[in-house]
């Protein structure tokens, strides 16, 4: 597969290599030849907007200023964290509002998603929760702008 779409059931986008990823779906998965920061990139695109710029409302919205989580888009909560800087093409960027549980299991840590599907991530515990918070935190600057409209 060449090109792929995020959408609701996305769960998350893991490198396989420089130039591959693996798309995990609620109920099956997908290999893309493209670099799994090339995919958010490119969605960001598709959505209406650039990435560096998701990057500088992140960042306007939260003051997060590295390992930006990402607002695929906005009117379904579809909200994307990295593991790692989004310099390398080596991140896995996981889906916020698809996580049921996470816990650590030796030196990775272990997500489970709502569709019950384990997925061990190269990343401490501490770091995804750092992470998850993060993206937490841009989902409720979100909401609450929304609420604003509404009065």
């Amino acid at each position: 597969m060449e090109e792929y779409e995020i959408n609701s059931s996305t769960l998350a986008i893991v490198p396989i290599d420089d130039s591959t990823s693996k798309i995990y779906e609620e109920e099956t998965s997908y290999i893309v030849k493209k670099s799994s920061n090339s995919i958010i990139k490119k969605n960001c695109e598709f959505y209406g907007s650039s990435y560096q710029g998701r990057c500088i409302g992140t960042k306007s919205l939260t003051g997060i200023k590295s390992k930006y989580p990402i607002i695929i888009e906005e009117s379904r909560n579809i909200i994307f964290f990295p593991t790692t800087s989004s310099r390398t093409q080596q991140s896995t960027w996981i889906a916020l509002n698809k996580i049921k549980k996470y816990t650590k299991n030796n030196m990775v840590s272990r997500v489970l998603f709502k569709n019950d599907l384990l997925l061990d991530v190269d990343i401490s515990l501490y770091s995804l929760e750092n992470q998850i918070i993060r993206a937490t935190m841009l989902k409720s600057k979100l909401y609450e702008r929304k609420l604003e409209k509404i009065d």
